[in-house]
């Protein structure tokens, strides 16, 4: 139940992340969100197999704290690649 739930806050962080970052239109509406379900639940599976217990605190911490900063430098990182590409791509077309 618990993955559940740190799944669904990354979610939430990713659609934080989607209207707080720049270069917002340049990547899919549901690709940050997407992103934060997949790392929170990765991250959240990860610390139980090294022992965690999943009751405790330090385990949510981390685990939505990771996602946030994940999905922050991939919003950021996708948004300027893609900014780029697109700038190069009107110079080639001579737009």
């Amino acid at each position: 139940m618990e993955l559940l739930f740190v799944t669904l806050g990354g979610i939430v962080l990713g659609l934080i992340a989607r209207y707080s970052l720049p270069w917002r239109q340049s990547h899919g509406l549901l690709l940050l969100p997407a992103v934060g379900g997949m790392v929170s639940a990765v991250i959240w599976v990860g610390l139980t197999w090294l022992g965690w217990a999943w009751d405790g605190g330090w385990i949510w911490w981390v685990a939505l704290g990771g996602t946030a900063v994940v999905v922050a430098a991939a919003g950021l990182l996708i948004g300027r690649i893609r900014s780029t590409a697109d700038e190069r791509l009107r110079v080639r077309l001579g737009a």
